[in-house]
């Protein structure tokens, strides 16, 4: 039986007064996640676009997949890198045991499945927690239950670290989505990112299990410092005795949250993004130009007591949240800029932020998150004045 044979034989369970008809939210998102749904218009005179909701959710998951399996193979190299040294129990260790895929670092496989075991209940238990909410929301309100979710339960995962508690997971999730998004009324009319909303609540709530040298491997007794930490605290020439490169760091082979390590995968979602003009390439380019721009700054200003600001650009680019950041969360069309002009300014206040919480505020080497969630306030405020402007100036050309 085919998968649209086996939707067309359930959904009269769902629907019509379908036993599972109080389950029908769900079910249609997931089907139209897959297809597209059967209520479409037919008839002439209409404006056709096969960009709907539906697909640019799609298109967004899918860019998110080289993060995810280069995610997925880093968190499992680590921890099995850790493990040639700290002796490692629990369920996985059991599991991967029964299975005889082994700990070798330098087998692929075993690296792949031991990631998987830590991202996989992330994810679920994000999916369902958050699903429930949507669920909720959508009930009392009596709309539809739309694939946006899909995506912001994906990204909230991707920037988690992989030791992150479970119940931390799902309460972040829970933030996240009523604060960050339903309480405003929805996909579509949130002015801040979901999912950093969830990231930014767990970080200040639980800084312990958010930040520190002991969360991006989730072996006990092994302690690793993120790239950002050791040049915060040492300078970025220090990297080298660290063992991290740039190469490692632009591969994605380095200490960090599941799937932020790896530049190349951000890059490559980014790039499938901007193809298919699902995200604005003025955001990337204001993003970046803020980013460069200040930090070349920095660089020519110089500080004897600061290591940080002698970082050049391209190692703020291959470190932290910041790749993933640009390709995902920068570019999110609700919560950024909607004019063009607004845009460059909107991308460049983000860059500007970032490396201005990086250098300038020891406390907080990383500085992607806020950098985005100051922008998301400010954006609004800034299509305002770009519209009051352009008012102003043809006015004053048609006077």
């Amino acid at each position: 039986m085919g998968i649209r044979n086996f939707f067309d034989r359930i959904e009269p369970h769902f629907t019509n007064g379908g036993k599972y008809e109080k389950f029908f939210p769900i079910y249609e998102m997931v089907e139209s996640f897959l297809y597209t749904p059967k209520t479409v218009t037919k008839v002439a005179p209409h404006a056709r676009s096969y960009v709907d909701m539906k697909r640019i959710m799609t298109y967004v998951v899918i860019a998110t997949i080289p993060c995810i399996l280069i995610g997925l193979y880093n968190v499992g190299f680590q921890t099995n890198t850790a493990m040639e040294v700290h002796n490692s129990s629990g369920w996985r260790v059991w599991l991967l045991d029964l299975l005889g895929v082994g700990f070798d670092p330098n087998n692929p496989i075993a690296n792949f499945l031991h990631g998987l075991l830590y991202f996989l209940p992330i994810y679920i238990v994000t999916l369902v927690v958050g699903g429930i909410w949507e669920v909720i929301f959508a009930t009392v309100r009596g709309h539809e239950v739309n694939e946006g979710f899909l995506v912001t339960s994906m990204l909230y995962a991707l920037i988690l670290p992989p030791s992150a508690p479970l119940w931390q997971v799902a309460l972040g999730i829970s933030f996240g989505v009523v604060i960050g998004k339903e309480v405003f009324g929805g996909t579509g009319k949130n002015f801040l990112n979901p999912a950093l909303t969830g990231r930014a609540f767990l970080y200040f709530a639980y800084p312990a299990q958010m930040s520190g040298e002991t969360i991006w491997t989730p072996v006990d007794g092994f302690s690793g410092a993120t790239a950002l930490s050791v040049s915060a605290s040492e300078g970025f020439s220090e990297l080298a005795a660290r063992g991290i490169d740039w190469t490692s760091a632009f591969l994605g082979t380095i200490q960090g949250s599941i799937g932020e390590t790896s530049t190349l995968a951000c890059l490559i979602g980014l790039s499938f993004l901007l193809i298919t003009k699902i995200a604005n390439w003025r955001l990337v380019v204001g993003c970046l130009g803020g980013m460069i721009g200040f930090s070349l700054l920095l660089n020519w200003v110089g500080s004897d007591s600061n290591p940080m600001f002698a970082m050049p650009w391209y190692w703020h680019l291959v470190t932290g949240g910041f790749a993933f950041g640009l390709a995902f969360m920068v570019t999110e069309p609700v919560s950024a800029s909607h004019t063009n002009v607004g845009r460059y300014i909107y991308g460049a206040l983000i860059g500007f932020m970032v490396v201005m919480i990086r250098v300038i505020n020891p406390a907080f080497p990383e500085g992607m998150m806020l950098a985005i969630l100051f922008g998301n306030v400010f954006a609004p405020l800034i299509d305002y004045f770009v519209v009051q402007a352009n008012i102003k100036r043809r006015a004053k050309r048609n006077a």
